[in-house]
């Protein structure tokens, strides 16, 4: 009787150790089937600023903070002082990166040949401007805040 009730409880304990394995190892694929679900070249929702956060559409507050960007910068460097510096329509490309803090930084892309002797004047206006910057509420995905570059066009207009 003793042996019987013996190897009862050896089975329950030895199959109760084995599910709770099996449980573990289930828990672990389904993380990494749904981390090989992400897309992580993409966030959830945009980087977006107070003017544009009353916007309901994702699409349309990606297209009001890309633009709201972009203007603020035009306006900044067409006023600043590489104004009248160039002779025909020109077009800065600026990396825009905006951290998981709402910390936003600007830095030159692309220039053209035209402006390449400006280059540390551009880089100074665009660090100030990125001390300058109203709030930037940062990309989400899934509900957790993550950095997001992209690069912005900015066309300077000839004074």
């Amino acid at each position: 009787m003793k042996k019987l009730l013996f190897s009862i409880f050896l089975s329950i304990v030895l199959l109760g150790c084995q599910n709770k394995a099996n449980y573990q190892l289930d828990e672990e694929a389904l993380l990494k089937e749904e981390l090989e679900k992400i897309d992580w070249s993409k966030v959830d929702t945009y980087p977006s600023v107070e003017s544009c956060d009353s916007l309901t559409d994702n699409q349309a507050k990606k297209d009001c903070f890309f633009s709201y960007v972009t203007q603020n910068l035009q306006l900044r460097l067409n006023a600043d002082t590489i104004q009248g510096n160039f002779d025909q329509l020109d077009t800065l490309k600026i990396l825009v990166t905006v951290q998981a803090n709402s910390t936003i930084d600007f830095q030159l892309y692309e220039i053209p040949d035209s402006l390449k002797g400006l280059t540390k004047t551009i880089d100074d206006i665009l660090h100030k401007q990125s001390q300058d910057f109203s709030t930037v509420h940062p990309a989400l995905k899934r509900g957790v805040p993550v950095k997001s570059q992209f690069v912005v066009p900015v066309v300077l207009s000839k004074q």
